[in-house]
């Protein structure tokens, strides 16, 4: 019998974009004789991964998992919104966010984390072999407390725990953990629907800051008021930003006649302690991946040699 390196292993994943233990598999039952593993790989249909990696992967699920003092978001893309409704893709999606929990936010040690006898990044090129679609994992982001709880939310889910957006909030407390959870859940709903850019104003990012400065003083100089009118105006005009992007300042969706804080301070009877938010995760798919649009009928022009 022919002895199979790890780096003839290596040799034929990079050749043909399939599994590592399918490429194992293929190296063995051919003597180690790689063209013929290539052609075992082809006829079996698992040498296809390669071949997708270069296509635009805009669809897909959001992940979301929490287990108590943590909690993680995933975001695995696709090329389409057919495979995100694909049972494989979807235990896919949900294997990714149990290591997350474990394993942290680093794409790379997400994909180099073992799940039985291969990794996550072999998951992955497996699923494409088999699905037939480009495949990433694009990004993942964790929240943990020392007390408390993360909670989470998931918006339009396809399945339990994944869908086109998912939010984790993590709330500080000694309290009540089921009140927490509640309260959680609630506020994972409210940043779903109103997508704060941060928890306070401390918390922005001094260029969006200063971008909302220099459109209102703009604004107010082009009807000539005067600067020292202006500094004041822009001030009271902050304000109302501020009410529009930090979550502690924005109303509370779930009550509009009071602020996010003034709902979490409430919430501490009902939990039996202070409560602190410490932080958020929104995910939406495919935000930030610009999509290739297709013009058939340039395509099909193409394709028949005319211009």
């Amino acid at each position: 019998m022919a002895t199979i390196s790890a780096a003839m292993v290596k040799d034929l994943r990079e050749t043909t974009g399939a599994g590592m233990m399918d490429c194992k598999q293929a190296l063995t039952e051919n003597g180690g004789d790689m063209q013929a593993a290539i052609d075992w790989l082809r006829k079996k249909g698992l040498s296809k991964a390669a071949k997708k990696a270069g296509r635009v992967a805009a669809e897909g699920l959001i992940g979301a998992l929490t287990a108590g003092n943590k909690g993680v978001l995933v975001e695995v893309n696709s090329e389409t919104d057919f495979v995100a409704r694909n049972e494989q893709f979807q235990g896919l999606v949900k294997m990714i966010a149990q290591v997350a929990v474990k394993a942290g936010s680093d794409i790379e040690k997400i994909k180099a984390a073992k799940v039985g006898e291969a990794n996550i990044e072999t998951a992955i090129a497996d699923a494409i072999a088999t699905i037939g679609e480009n495949m990433t994992l694009r990004r993942a982001a964790a929240l943990e407390v020392g007390k408390g709880i993360v909670a989470s939310y998931v918006h339009n889910a396809v399945v339990d725990g994944a869908g086109k957006m998912g939010v984790i909030v993590a709330l500080e407390s000694a309290g009540k953990t089921d009140e927490l959870a509640g309260l959680g859940r609630q506020l994972a709903m409210h940043v779903a629907a109103a997508n704060p850019q941060a928890l306070d104003s401390a918390g922005l990012d001094p260029e969006i800051v200063k971008r909302e400065k220099d459109v209102l003083a703009d604004k107010y100089r082009q009807q000539g008021k005067p600067e020292n009118v202006i500094e004041k105006i822009v001030e009271s005009g902050l304000k109302t930003f501020y009410k529009e992007v930090c979550l502690l300042e924005q109303a509370f969706i779930h009550d509009g006649a009071k602020s996010v804080a003034q709902a979490v301070k409430e919430a501490e009877g009902r939990v039996g302690a202070p409560v602190k938010i410490a932080g958020f995760v929104r995910y939406a798919l495919g935000e930030g991946i610009e999509k290739q649009e297709s013009d058939f009928a340039a395509e099909v022009a193409a394709a028949s040699g005319q211009k």
